[in-house]
């Protein structure tokens, strides 16, 4: 496996039915193909706590929960995530990829639920500290689309089943964030084909590579 001083840390974002799961697995495989040291992780959730968090969540029966309480039980298992694996995954000098990270609070309760994004980041600063990602790839999808998908696959969670208006505000802020930070987030269109997608996906994580030194130089 390919080792290095210090880890990459990739996230995945975007809207509920974007296809990130599929992706994730898609660039694992591509990754461990070529020796890197891959650990995969999801928010909320990848520790046994988070997971316990993540249950409290999306839990269906608690309508009631709080804007407040929603967003620090996000960045509570988030900061228990960061402790537990990622970055003790990065000082060994792996790859991490992560379902979700800070971006998905920043437009899920920043923007949709309207508590405002500067207060979601300095919340989260205390939950993860230094680390953030190395690329964030966003896929971009509608939210009629997203949604769709979503009920074809199971039963929706207590944030999946909010409704399409709320989905839209998502839409749009992933679109604003990607636009406000364009040196890491990666906006991919989630219309497109598994294939291409995976095949700009992994053009973009290659730039991030050859960047620090640590990728390989491929034709995309």
């Amino acid at each position: 496996m390919k080792g290095f001083d210090m880890g990459i840390f990739i996230t995945m974002e975007g809207p509920d039915g974007a296809g990130k799961s599929t992706q994730i697995d898609l660039l694992r495989g591509y990754l461990l193909e070529r020796g890197y040291d891959i650990i995969v992780c999801r928010e909320p959730g990848g520790t046994v706590i988070s997971e316990a968090i993540r249950e409290v969540i999306l839990n269906k029966d608690y309508k009631n929960m709080g804007h407040m309480t929603e967003l620090l039980l996000y960045a509570a298992a988030r900061a228990q995530l960061v402790e537990e694996v990622i970055q003790p995954a990065l000082e060994e000098g792996k790859v991490v990829i992560c379902d979700r990270f800070i971006e998905s609070s920043a437009v899920y309760q920043g923007i949709a639920r309207g508590m405002g994004i500067d207060l979601v980041y300095e919340i989260n600063q205390f939950a993860v500290g230094s680390t953030m990602p190395d690329i964030t790839i966003l896929l971009d999808i509608d939210a009629e689309t997203g949604i769709g998908r979503k009920k074809k696959q199971a039963e929706l969670d207590r944030m999946e089943s909010e409704k399409l208006e709320f989905h839209k505000k998502v839409v749009e802020g992933y679109r604003l964030l990607a636009e406000r930070d364009k040196n890491r987030m990666v906006k991919i269109d989630g219309r497109n084909s598994i294939e291409e997608i995976h095949r700009q996906i992994k053009g973009a994580v290659n730039n991030t590579l050859l960047r620090d030194g640590r990728g390989c130089d491929e034709e995309f």
